[in-house]
Formats: C-alpha cells, structure tokens, sequence
C-alpha cells in the first residue's frame, strides 16, 4: 500500500501542479488531479506520524477544494474569463 500511495502522490501531484501552473483551460483539471491526490498524501502522513505534513495535507486539499468550487461549480464568479487568459 505504500508503495501505491508514493505513485500516487509523484503523478497525482506533479500532474496536478503542471496543470495550476498553465494559463489554458487546463488549469481547472489541476484542481481535481490535485484533490485526488490528497487521501494518499493524508494516508501516508497518518502511518509515519508526520503531523505536520497531514495538517498541511488537509490545507492543500481545503486549496483544491477551493479551486474547484471556483472552476468547476461558480466560475463565472470569477473576474475575467479564465480560458482566455
């Protein structure tokens, strides 16, 4: 399960800050990749007791949460359009 879990966060979360860090429409699929990666990043900072780095689990999982809500559910809330910039 570790080793799964260690996959997981390489693709999971390198693909994730990729997409962030693009200026198309791909930027929003960053936010989901991301958020899938957070239960292994929160499983493997549980089984070695790393509680620092599970509260900073949770915090970027809140970030994604954000992301999504701000892409995907209400995104013409936000100022200009996101697929033109």
């Amino acid at each position: 399960m570790e080793i799964m879990a260690q996959i997981i966060i390489v693709v999971f979360g390198a693909a994730a800050i990729w997409l962030i860090g693009r200026r198309e429409v791909w930027k929003r699929w960053g936010y989901i990749i991301g958020l899938c990666s957070q239960p292994a990043f929160l499983y493997t900072a549980w089984q070695h007791e790393q509680w620092g780095i599970f509260l900073l689990a949770l915090w970027y999982a809140y970030s994604y949460g954000q992301g999504i809500y701000n892409y995907w559910v209400f995104p013409k809330l936000l100022k200009g359009n996101y697929e033109n910039n």
